[in-house]
């Protein structure tokens, strides 16, 4: 069942997927359309699960789910990676490979191999201070606060 994300609770869990490339507008709601589809039908065990999305930047997909109502089961999240894995081959992108960095320069967003992010560190094109989303995440309250962090605080740090 649909739920607004701003109305789930902050606890709720999160999925982030980050493309390889930015989607165009048409493609992003087309993808909204399809995963308004798949959260009407979205189940555990059963019982249809509390759940939202989110698409920021015309890059990421963040799905979640209200773990108080009926909390997200191994085979609610099978389901959940088998329909990311539909967008990815219907438009093209890799949405699930996680040895990926993507951070801002400026205003702009790029997304680089983890070994190419490592040898711009060493290059010093990007920093401490370096924008970088953490897509480890767990809750929605995590998302607000340390998805979008300098690099320096977040995973990537020990990159420095």
């Amino acid at each position: 069942m649909f739920i607004p994300f701003e109305n789930l609770p902050d606890d709720s869990k999160v999925w982030i997927y980050q493309s390889n490339r930015k989607l165009t507008d048409n493609e992003v709601a087309e993808i909204e359309a399809d995963i308004m589809v798949f959260l009407e039908n979205w189940l555990a065990h059963g019982t249809s699960l509390e759940a939202s999305f989110a698409v920021k930047y015309n890059r990421f997909i963040v799905l979640a789910v209200n773990q108080e109502v009926q909390a997200a089961t191994g085979c609610s999240i099978d389901a959940s990676v088998q329909f990311i894995q539909k967008l990815e081959k219907k438009y093209d992108v890799t949405l699930l490979d996680k040895m990926n960095v993507t951070f801002k320069i400026g205003e702009h967003i790029a997304h680089k191999s983890l070994i190419d992010f490592k040898k711009m560190v060493k290059e010093k094109a990007v920093n401490e201070n370096t924008i970088v989303f953490n897509n480890l995440v767990n809750t929605i309250e995590e998302f607000n606060e340390d998805w979008e962090i300098p690099a320096g605080e977040s995973w990537h740090g020990r990159f420095f």
